[in-house]
């Protein structure tokens, strides 16, 4: 594309250092096609010279020097803050979000990749004519930091700090364009104090609470584990056996929203179908009914809850999880029932674990009445069943549900068949449950009904001992962490006014730094500088909460601070509802469940609360796949890490983001190879030298498509399906790779294309231009260098994105695939206007074609307008 100073105005140039202005990105450039009338090399529309250029300046047609191109560019973005980010700016906003990295002090390959994404995407939108925030942050609270501070006698904020320091400059080295004015970092009070101001919002709402629950307790690291941390029963990082504890902690009422985040899912199109699996798992609604089992002596009921009433005739025990209350009781009675308690102090709960840990028990010594029939039914404490599901009790039907079955089979219990279902009986010969719904039998008045029938049928027999209940999988969230490095959590507690919020005057509740600890018990616990306090209410002595939030708590609300930065008075403010929701947000899918279904639950609570209107706080999610070395996940015990920063030095910025883009599509995972790496800065050394040896070549003129040669109008053709195609590729279905293969493949075509005509050479041009535009987001630096080799101004990062034109993506003629009984027999090239009986005609006189048709046998013709025609016979004619 050839185009002078001028023209490059009219296509809505931005200039250096106004990319706030309201002119930015206006709508006319939008519809520009990529046919400009004049030659960006000098004001002379006759003579298309390259401006000389200092031989210092990295656009000089000297050997590829990534480190010099790279710097060279970055500091052109930083002078005209490109990348800031201004409500005034009256461009359509779009909001793109990496998940912000734990300042370890050093990038990996997975966190290149993520951001690397993030950044195509931003510098996409961007020259879409939006106005794009893109920032960026630390999640900084966490063990690791206590772990540093112990082994190097430093303190955990200078030792974060200092990698937040280092992590920056590697993430501006990659050339990722953040505004960096907005950037948070989690361990700052100017942080966290919101964050404390927003609990104490939960407490007054009645959305936190402060009670005793059974926890994971790692004896070693002195803290609560989630059950996520517990790995085959010890300790993530202690790996200490892990106990079952019963204490004091802090709750988050997650669960006062649980319909609305399993519904919210289906309003979400743009996610990943497996992360709203993995949420509606993790939430697990289940339409149950809880059911009253009287006990013999007299004392009460015992509740259970169940999905499948329908089996109530084949209940042969109860079963009660460790730490029901009732089995409390028995222990203070029963020695065995105190021992096997005691050994389950240990287990891990779960799911996953449950169904395979061997299932144990002890009978209670109670016995429960069946509430139909009158049966005595033993009642049993069971490893596999859990307080934190149902009642924590449950109506044993071993036939029908697996670990009662198994349970049943180690300790002699009666298994009952109620159910026949069309493959066999109750039990199949195999000795296991059978789980499918089917005829109920053997079940009083129940029996011949359906399973759906008989559950009904069920409720209205049990009367008052019934009731139909919804029960979900989903706890409310544990926020306390008995751990120091942490965003203190701001209560205070009084023996007059008993527990006391923090008021928001007081805040924020400031971690003390300075203090001297070994990693076993947090020092806030005797630190009585911190832990003394009075009370707000009366002024008496008071005590402050010693343990700190879990880390997700910060992390689940920070996508909406980075709206309002810099709000000294609120935790949001009007800026919140230009920019929310993030239009694109780009994580791991190891983050399904925890992170980001915290980050709803809060953007709800936000939204109640008046701070955001939206009801989600992700648009789009993008779940990338992580990156592999032989196979396996990179890690240091397996000798297999690759380091960004050795890859920079030795290849440059560039190299790495083509690699990481092209290798595989972002939701797999990809595989290392320094075969690829190399790979990838050969096509843009390609790239380089054909822009330095096509750039001197002289056109005239504007293009005219008419006065193309046949082979130039191909070319000018493929260009613009080339631009078409890459549009569609990162625009909506963002695979990356294929779009960098369509580049790829037109650039091999101007490699071939010898120009015949003078409107060739200018096409030639005109693909170059094209095609560092196109390759800007995915290759930032060397394509911001080689528009200043083609003369262009200005800033490309600032440039719009090309725009097809209809006319060379319209063609006179299409390649026709021709299929007889749905397999490809040849194909046709037929005019886009030719009607389907002429199309018919042709393939009848066609030998090469017609030799797989019987014409007296042809059933119908399936035409599909340019894409094929299928020849449907009665009985398909065998190739001669």
């Amino acid at each position: 594309m050839c185009l002078d100073r001028s023209a490059a105005r009219d296509w809505n140039e931005i200039p250096a250092g106004a990319t706030d202005s309201p002119e930015s990105g206006s709508g006319d450039a939008r519809v520009m096609s990529l046919r400009l009338s004049a030659c960006p090399y000098t004001a002379d529309r006759r003579s298309c010279i390259m401006l000389s250029i200092m031989s210092a300046d990295p656009s000089t047609p000297d050997a590829y020097d990534p480190g010099n191109i790279e710097a060279w560019a970055q500091s052109r973005w930083r002078e005209a803050r490109v990348f800031e980010a201004h409500e005034s700016d009256p461009r359509p906003p779009y909001y793109v979000l990496s998940m912000f990295p734990y300042p370890s002090g050093r990038l990996h390959m997975g966190h290149v990749r993520n951001y690397t994404i993030g950044d195509v995407i931003a510098r996409y939108h961007r020259m879409q004519g939006k106005s794009v925030l893109q920032p960026m942050g630390f999640d900084a609270f966490g063990l690791p930091a206590e772990n540093a501070a112990i082994q190097n006698q430093v303190s955990p904020a200078r030792w974060t700090e200092a990698n937040i320091a280092a992590m920056k400059v590697q993430l501006d080295r990659l050339g990722f364009g953040y505004d960096w004015r907005r950037e948070i970092v989690t361990c700052r009070p100017g942080y966290y104090r919101f964050e404390q101001w927003l609990f104490t919002e939960l407490y007054r709402m009645g959305l936190a609470y402060r009670e005793r629950a059974w926890v994971n307790w790692d004896p070693v690291d002195q803290t609560v584990l989630a059950n996520e941390q517990v790995i085959d029963g010890r300790g993530w990082r202690s790996g200490a056996p892990v106990e079952r504890r019963e204490i004091e902690q802090w709750f988050v009422r997650i669960t006062a929203y649980a319909e609305e985040l399993l519904e919210g899912l289906d309003a979400l199109p743009d996610w990943p179908e497996e992360v709203k699996r993995m949420q509606r798992n993790w939430i697990g609604r289940s339409s149950g009914v809880e059911i009253d089992f009287e006990r013999c002596d007299g004392a009460g009921a015992i509740r259970v809850f169940t999905t499948r009433a329908d089996t109530l005739y084949g209940v042969s025990y109860l079963a009660l999880a460790p730490e029901h209350p009732l089995v409390r009781e028995c222990a203070r009675e029963d020695a065995g029932v105190r021992a096997f308690v005691d050994s389950m102090r240990q287990r891990e709960t779960r799911e996953a674990a449950l169904e395979t840990q061997e299932k144990r028990g002890v009978p209670t010594g109670l016995q429960v009445r069946h509430p139909l029939t009158g049966e005595s039914l033993p009642v049993w404490v069971a490893s596999f069943v859990v307080m934190s599901y149902g009642t924590g009790a449950i109506m044993a039907v071993p036939a029908h549900d697996q670990r009662d079955h198994e349970f049943a089979n180690r300790y002699g219990l009666p298994i009952r068949p109620v159910i026949r279902v069309p493959h066999g009986e109750g039990r199949d010969p195999s000795g296991t449950a059978v789980t499918e719904e089917g005829i109920v039998v053997d079940s009083g008045s129940l029996s011949g009904l359906s399973s759906e029938e008989a559950r009904v049928r069920a409720v209205s027999l049990l009367g008052r001992q019934a009731r139909e209940v919804v029960h979900y999988r989903l706890r409310d969230w544990g926020v306390s962490r008995q751990r120091y490095w942490g965003c203190p959590i701001p209560m205070i507690y009084c023996i007059d006014c008993g527990v006391v919020p923090v008021p928001a005057r007081d805040l924020p509740v400031v971690l003390p730094e300075g203090v001297q600890f070994t990693g076993v018990n947090s020092p806030l616990l005797t630190l009585k500088s911190f832990r003394e306090t009075a009370c707000p209410r009366c002024g008496k002595p008071a005590h402050r909460e010693t343990d700190t939030f879990d880390t997700f708590f910060e992390s689940s609300w920070y996508y909406a601070r980075f709206a309002s930065f810099d709000s000294l008075e609120t935790i949001l403010d009007d800026r919140a509802h230009h920019w929310l929701p993030v239009n694109q947000y780009i994580g791991g899918v190891e983050h399904a469940v925890l992170h980001l279904l915290y980050a709803r639950f809060f953007h709800k609570v936000l939204r109640d609360m008046g701070w955001v209107r939206s009801d989600e706080p992700f648009t789009r999610l993008l779940s990338q796949g992580m990156v592999l070395k032989d196979g396996a996940k990179m890690s240091k015990s397996k000798g297999n890490v690759v380091d960004p920063e050795a890859i920079v030095a030795r290849y440059g910025a560039d190299t790495a983001r083509l690699f990481m883009m092209f290798a595989a599509p972002p939701e797999q995972s990809l595989e290392w190879s320094e075969q690829g790496v190399e790979g990838a800065q050969r096509f843009i050394k390609r790239l380089w030298r054909l822009v330095h040896e096509r750039v001197t070549e002289p056109c005239e003129g504007p293009l005219d498509p008419e006065a193309l040669s046949g082979s130039g109008k191909a070319l000018w053709r493929l260009l613009h399906e080339t631009v078409a195609g890459v549009e569609t590729d990162i625009g909506n279905r963002q695979t990356f790779n294929t779009a960098i293969a369509k580049v790829m493949e037109c650039l091999n075509a101007l490699a071939r294309f010898e120009p015949e005509e003078p409107a060739d050479r200018v096409l030639a041009k005109d693909v170059l231009i094209t095609i560092v535009h196109l390759l800007h987001p995915i290759i930032p630096h060397v394509t911001e260098s080689l528009w200043r080799s083609l003369g262009g101004e200005g800033l490309l990062a600032s440039r719009p994105w090309p725009v097809p034109d209809p006319a060379a993506l319209a063609r006179e003629e299409v390649e026709l695939v021709v299929q007889v009984n749905g397999r490809r027999r040849g194909s046709l090239r037929v005019r886009v206007e030719e009607e389907e009986p002429a199309i018919r005609s042709r393939i009848l006189a066609d030998p090469a074609l017609a030799r797989f048709i019987d014409g007296a046998r042809v059933e119908r013709w399936v035409f599909v307008p340019g894409r094929l025609i299928n020849v449907v016979t009665r009985g398909e004619r065998p190739s001669g």
